[in-house]
């Protein structure tokens, strides 16, 4: 028994043994090889360096707004309450502010605000054909393959079924790179953000969207309480019962009340808490992050070729 124990302990001590020296193999095949990890090494760290210096400065410029309660909604609430639900039944909305941001935010988010949003402010070229930003001269320079600046046409060579113009969703998908919104769960607040070559052409979209969204949820308003006012005057003039026609004026009165709030009142969703502004320094790249990452990834990369050559040698063997 003594003699087996034995036996096995010296096994494992030289099984130990053989590790020991195949881990001291290993650095010294790296060791010896120390100048062609260095090249490997090397070359990744300047193709991450020219891949850094080749990508263009962006800048991204957000606002801050909160949800812009109407301050009438209590008053619509108690409302809606002495009604018994016939608001319900007639399809008028007595809504709150909540529904209402929320509304905002899938509008906001949605491919036929996105696409409509830039056939409006006409930036198709601004978003699918810059090359760079001149900062010396604060301008947009087009790519001349994509897009002609002087006769405002586009001449970029696609293939079918994509056009020289760059088609709705193509403008879409583009957009949605650039442009991010997100809403703070706890308080509410949200945050719209466009990033951009140009730190202008970013804060203006930033303003034009908040514009938009106000001003489209606002006439979508005005629009639904129009149509119920129409319907609620067809009825009273159908109905004799004093009761039923108090309540009928009560929802007209709250309709028109919609209308003259929407009217009255630019930042009828959102309300800006903190403004966009122009940002003088870039949101990325990260050049920096860049470079120490190829150049680690390089020296794995070296790593791994060794340890290859060295497996394949011991096959070999």
């Amino acid at each position: 028994m003594e003699t087996s124990k034995l036996n096995t302990e010296d096994g494992y001590q030289s099984r130990f043994e053989k590790d020991e020296v195949d881990v001291s193999e290993l650095f010294t095949v790296v060791a010896s090889r120390k100048w062609f990890l260095f090249g490997i090494t090397s070359i990744f760290a300047v193709l991450s360096i020219a891949l850094s210096l080749s990508l263009p400065n962006i800048y991204k410029s957000e606002v801050l707004l909160s949800p812009a309660h109407e301050s009438k909604s209590s008053n619509l609430g108690g409302l809606a309450g002495q009604l018994g639900g016939i608001a319900g039944l007639t399809g008028i909305s007595l809504g709150g502010g909540d529904d209402k941001t929320t509304l905002a935010l899938e509008v906001l988010k949605s491919r036929q605000f996105i696409k409509s949003f830039i056939e409006k402010h006409d930036l198709l070229p601004d978003l699918m054909a810059v090359k760079e930003w001149e900062q010396g001269k604060n301008e947009i320079v087009y790519d001349e393959e994509l897009y002609d600046v002087d006769s405002k046409t586009w001449v970029r060579d696609v293939e079918p079924p994509k056009t020289a113009r760059p088609s709705r969703q193509e403008a879409y998908i583009e957009f949605k790179k650039i442009f991010e919104v997100n809403e703070a769960k706890d308080t509410g607040y949200v945050t719209i953000s466009i990033d951009h070559q140009s730190p202008e052409i970013a804060q203006r979209w930033v303003e034009l969207l908040v514009m938009e969204i106000n001003q489209t949820i606002k006439t979508m308003d005005v629009v639904e309480a129009k149509k119920s006012i129409k319907f609620l005057e067809e009825q009273l003039s159908k109905n004799d019962i004093a009761e039923l026609k108090t309540v009928l004026f009560g929802l007209i009165e709250e309709q028109v009340k919609t209308i003259m709030f929407s009217e009255s009142r630019a930042e009828y969703v959102f309300k800006t808490i903190d403004p966009a502004i122009v940002p003088e320094l870039k949101h990325s790249p990260k050049r920096a992050v860049i470079c120490v990452a190829g150049t680690v990834f390089g020296f794995i990369v070296g790593i791994v070729i060794i340890l290859i050559g060295l497996f394949r040698n011991g096959q070999k063997g």
